[in-house]
This record gives structure tokens, C-alpha cells and sequence, in this order.
């Protein structure tokens, strides 16, 4: 695939991006794409390698390995490096129903597994998978795909994050009415209001909100189930019921002083940010405003490190984000070896934007948060920490442990908290009488089935909170599952 020698004459190509002072100026991506001819250079890179780790998708260590919705990457690299964009867009939309998310906010598995990666920077596939749709929509080549016939067979899919769009573009497809509940004023799940719009514009997801709507897939907003409609009338109108709520149930920080005003969970703060954004370019001021303020993000993962590039372009005054876990390194280590992913240091957006503004990088590593204090007014003013020392057990488990004379005062006027989610909101889930099993919806990967009749279960309400293309994976898997359970067979894969 590519060019022969293609990985031993071109060097991996970083994807445009631009100025990090400019960018905070406003809420646009903060990357652009690649040149053609560049494109084809990246093409070239990659090597016709006997077995294509790139695709496997799996898990090692229960980190997710290559791509778990089987890209053909290798073919569509090829034809890129060749310059048969429109034979690249086929190939890729096999297996992917989103590239243009995927393109964008996928941390890329596929990369960490390329053949290429075991002595070279990966193939740039993250870039080429977006730019190849991207040319797709400006090119006319994705139009409306209307189904020629109608099975008479009616779905309900409650949620519309990656997992239920995917199952409905799939049963939509397949010839089946698919009607999509959301709660929110838009559609789109976290694509919509969890991830910033400097990592995903919003007009990209309503883009394809659009597109699915003129291919015959009923969008219906504003209602939540169990309150707006019951489960029962669900289920006497429609014949299968797909549940895609998500894992939203955020986690939260037991600490003393958490009741302080102006400690928030990181998904309440970007929501309303995002929404405020897209309603009315923040002016109706119903958005939490770091401007000004000492803002301490307390969580290492992406969610908090969005929170760090909002809090930047409201203007805050500082920003610094807590983990508990040590800096990773540079390279790979002994037990981290190809193709798992890799657990290495890496300067992502957010971070990039904090160094430019105020000189240093915001993360501070193995930390642990003591105690918040409030003022006089019951509003936060400080964090107490002391940073912490991972060690390994006679028993082999890590554990953290205090340093002693490591204390600080941090001082702050709003505080995230951004330590990950718990799983699936359970009102929705006692109302249907659904299965549960650590706070999630107990149904087997492969299978979807829940323990009611009729009622299927995929993506992170079902596995937790996840990557975005193990969302499209379950929504197309759920999909085949649903198009069996209704009409004894499957054209779906």
C-alpha cells in the first residue's frame, strides 16, 4: 500500500494549526487541514505491512488497541497517495459512519498501532481520515441516501450521541422507520455539548443531523423519556427500543468543602458554555464566566483539559489542572511495547494555548487535593494539596502515597472537577426495568439485548464511558442485532 519506500523517504507531517494566541480570540477549530500534496506525501507512508494492526481494533490491558471500527486504512491511504479522493471517501464510509467526528476529536488508536509506529512517528491517518470526508462534502459526493423500500417496521432509539446515530443511520439503511429522542434542544449527545467547539464546530454535527434527517431518520428533541413520553407508549408504537442515553452520571469529589460556591462538574460547564455559544454568541449570559478568575481543574483526562481551553478564552486570570498520576514519559516503556496504545507525554491543544499565554504548561502532576476552603461568603478562595509518590506493593498494585512538607495553597474562584464519569443515569433505566450491573446496563457485547423484550441497550450506557468510535462500533453492532431480532435475518454487518 502507498509508496514502496514511501515510510523511509517522507517524515510524519503534524496537520496544520493555528497560532495558539490567535485562536484564543475565538471558539473556531484550532486545526486545519492538510494540502493535497501533502496528503498524498502522508498517503505514501504507509507500508504494506503483512497484517494491518492499524484496523484489528481490540484492547490490551484493557486500553483500546488499532480501530475498533475496522477502517480499511490502509486501502484508502493507498488511494489517497494515488489521488482517487472519491474511491478514498468509498472505502472509508464501509466502516465509518462519521469520519468528520472521528477525523476530528478520535484520540487514534489506529496511530499508536500503525507498523509504521515501532521505530517512526504513525502514518498521519487521523488527518487523512478528515481530510478525505471533508473533500467529500465540499466536492457534492455525499448526498441523501434515500431507502427504496420500507419494511414497516418502526424503531425508537432514545438518545442521539455517536452510538444512537450510527444504529439509526444503519436500521435507517436497512429499510426501517427510526425515530430519535433527545432531551436537549439539539441533537447530537456529547458531539453537541460535551466536546468544545474548537475541537468539533457544531456546524459539522448539525451538518449531518441534516443530512440524516432528509434521508428519512425523525429527530425529536426537547423530550425525555419517562417524563415527556413514557416507556409504555415506546413500546406500543414502536417494535424495538434501542437505549443510548450514554454514561453521563458524572463523579463526584468527596472532599471537605466541596459546598462552596463556585465548584462545578466539567460537563455543566461546558454545556452551558456550548449552549450559550450557539444561542446566542454569550449573550444571554447564561454561562459560567472564568473571566478574571483563578480557575484549578481538578481531573488529567480530556474532559478537564477542555475545560482548561474554555476557561483560556473566557479570559481567566490563571488556570492549572490536577492529576494524581505521575508525567508520563517520553517514549514507551518496557511494558507499554507496539501495538498497544501508547502512554506517552504529549502537548495537546489546551496546554499549548496555556504555555503560549502564560509561559508554563497548567499540568501538575501526582497531586492530591485536601481540602477546599471558602470565604466569608461561602465562596471558594483556596485548594490545600500535597503532592503524592506512586509506588508498587509486595502484591504488585500501585498505590499513592503523601509526601510530607509537600503542602500548598492554591488559591482559586472556580473549581472543575472533571474526574470522570460513573456511568449511566438510572432514572430512564428503573422506568424500562432494565438490567444493571455497575451502574450500567447489562447487556452482552455482541448481543445488545437487555432483559426486556424488545428492549436493546449500546454504546456507553451499556460499556461506560468510552471512545467515540466504540459508540459507532455498538451503534452498528446494536443495529444488525435489531435487524435480525425484527425481521429473522440481517443485511446488516
Amino acid at each position: 500500500m502507498g509508496k514502496a519506500t514511501g515510510f523511509m523517504e517522507y517524515p510524519r507531517e503534524k496537520p496544520s494549526e493555528r497560532n495558539p494566541l490567535t485562536r484564543l480570540r475565538d471558539w473556531r477549530e484550532y486545526s486545519t487541514s492538510f494540502s493535497d500534496e501533502k496528503l498524498s506525501r502522508q498517503g505514501a507512508r504507509c507500508m504494506d505491512c503483512a497484517t494491518p494492526f492499524c484496523h484489528v481494533g481490540m484492547e490490551l490491558n484493557r486500553v483500546t488497541t488499532g480501530c475498533p471500527i475496522n477502517n480499511l486504512i490502509p486501502e484508502w491511504n493507498d488511494l489517497v497517495y494515488r489521488g482517487r479522493w472519491k474511491e478514498a471517501l468509498e472505502r472509508l464510509m464501509k466502516t465509518n459512519n462519521f469520519p468528520e467526528f472521528t477525523g476530528r476529536v478520535c484520540p487514534a488508536p489506529c496511530e499508536g498501532s500503525c507498523t509504521v509506529a515501532i521505530n517512526d512517528p504513525a502514518v498521519a491517518i487521523k488527518s487523512i481520515e478528515r481530510s478525505i470526508i471533508d473533500k467529500g462534502f465540499e466536492n457534492g459526493w455525499i448526498t441523501p441516501r434515500i431507502p427504496q423500500q420500507r419494511t414497516g417496521k418502526k424503531i425508537a432509539i432514545i438518545g442521539s450521541g455517536p452510538a444512537g446515530l450510527a444504529s439509526a443511520d444503519q436500521l435507517n439503511q436497512a429499510g426501517h422507520s427510526v425515530t430519535v429522542y433527545e432531551r436537549s434542544d439539539r441533537a447530537g449527545g456529547l458531539l453537541t455539548y460535551g466536546i468544545p467547539n474548537m475541537k468539533l464546530e457544531k456546524d459539522v454535527v448539525a451538518r449531518r443531523i441534516t443530512l440524516l434527517n432528509q434521508e428519512g431518520i425523525d429527530f425529536v428533541l426537547n423530550t425525555e423519556v419517562g417524563k415527556d413520553i413514557t416507556k409504555e407508549e415506546l413500546q406500543n408504537q414502536y417494535d424495538a427500543v434501542i437505549l443510548c442515553t450514554g454514561a453521563q452520571k458524572q463523579r463526584e469529589l468527596d472532599i471537605e468543602g466541596r459546598e462552596a460556591k463556585g465548584i462545578h462538574l466539567a460537563m455543566d460547564y461546558l454545556t452551558t458554555a456550548t449552549k450559550s455559544l450557539l444561542d446566542s454568541n454569550f449573550e444571554d449570559g447564561k454561562f459560567l464566566n472564568t473571566k478574571g478568575k483563578d480557575v484549578i481543574v481538578i481531573g488529567g483526562g480530556d474532559t478537564g483539559s477542555d475545560c482548561v481551553a474554555t476557561a483560556l478564552r473566557q479570559g481567566c486570570n490563571s488556570v492549572v489542572q490536577f492529576g494524581k498520576h505521575p508525567i508520563l514519559p517520553t517514549a514507551r516503556t518496557s511494558d507499554n511495547m507496539w501495538p498497544a496504545y501508547p502512554n506517552v507525554f504529549s502537548l495537546e491543544y489546551a496546554y499549548e494555548e496555556a504555555e503560549a499565554k502564560f509561559g508554563s504548561d497548567p499540568r501538575q502532576y501526582s497531586i492530591q487535593t485536601k481540602k477546599i476552603v471558602a470565604d466569608e461568603q461561602g465562596n471558594v478562595k483556596e485548594l490545600h494539596t500535597i503532592q503524592m509518590e506512586k509506588i508498587k506493593g509486595e502484591d504488585g498494585i500501585y498505590l499513592f502515597k503523601e509526601i510530607p512538607g509537600t503542602e500548598k495553597v492554591w488559591p482559586a474562584q472556580f473549581v472543575f472537577i472533571a474526574i470522570g464519569f460513573e456511568g449511566t443515569e438510572q432514572p430512564l433505566l428503573t422506568q424500562f426495568g432494565v438490567d444493571t450491573v455497575n451502574q450500567k446496563i447489562d447487556a452482552a457485547y455482541g448481543d445488545y439485548r437487555t432483559n426486556v423484550e424488545g428492549v436493546f441497550a449500546a454504546g456507553d450506557a451499556r460499556r461506560g464511558q468510552s471512545l467515540i468510535v466504540w459508540a459507532i462500533n455498538e451503534g452498528r453492532e446494536v443495529a444488525r442485532e435489531v435487524n435480525s431480532y425484527l425481521m429473522g435475518a440481517t443485511v446488516l454487518a
